[in-house]
């Protein structure tokens, strides 16, 4: 399994619009189209700072996932335009993840 860390610099004044939509409108609907979404939030130490994790089975799915959803009339017709007009600027890194290892390591932290 591989997964995608997506960091949102958002514009300032910009972090609550952007929660709304995404909680209420992209995330209802990364779940409708079976995007693994593993995790997401602000930064603890920066409002305007947004993170989203998400699984895929190698590049192919994920390249395959996120054309289909993105290329999608849903998104382009949906939230699309709102979420980018909160957008500052992104970073995307992708990582192996050996799935089991983060369960022991998440275990060791309750």
């Amino acid at each position: 399994m591989m997964i995608e860390i997506r960091i949102y610099k958002l514009k300032k004044g910009t972090s609550q619009e952007y929660k709304k939509v995404f909680t209420q409108e992209s995330l209802p609907m990364l779940r409708r189209w079976s995007v693994n979404v593993i995790a997401y939030g602000f930064s603890l130490d920066d409002e305007d700072t947004f993170y989203l994790i998400r699984g895929y089975k190698d590049l192919d799915d994920r390249q395959q996932s996120q054309d289909a959803f993105y290329g999608s009339d849903e998104w382009r017709l949906g939230p699309r335009e709102a979420i980018i007009a909160c957008i500052e600027s992104y970073n995307v890194m992708i990582v192996e993840a050996d799935i089991d290892l983060f369960k022991k390591s998440f275990s060791l932290l309750t």
